[in-house]
């Protein structure tokens, strides 16, 4: 992976290189590696993960087709 540093913001370039590692999933890898999961718990994992995309894609889906409302966000008040 590679990193320009332009006009010496290395600020710029490392939040650029962050926003990579984040959509590459490398933090969530080394959060998962951190300690030994047992192989059951992991197949308990993926499938709950599998059954969670499953359902926000049909969710997503009756959005698109009118059948369910769409989620709009509240505003935060900051």
């Amino acid at each position: 992976m590679q990193v320009i540093v332009r006009d010496n913001n290395v600020e710029q370039a490392i939040r650029a290189l962050k926003k990579k590692l984040q959509r590459e999933g490398v933090f969530r890898e080394m959060r998962e590696r951190r300690s030994y999961e047992k192989p059951s718990e992991r197949r308990v994992r993926e499938r709950a993960q599998a059954i969670a995309r499953q359902r926000k894609a049909a969710r997503k889906q009756m959005q698109r087709e009118g059948l369910l409302p769409s989620t709009k966000r509240r505003p935060t008040a900051r």
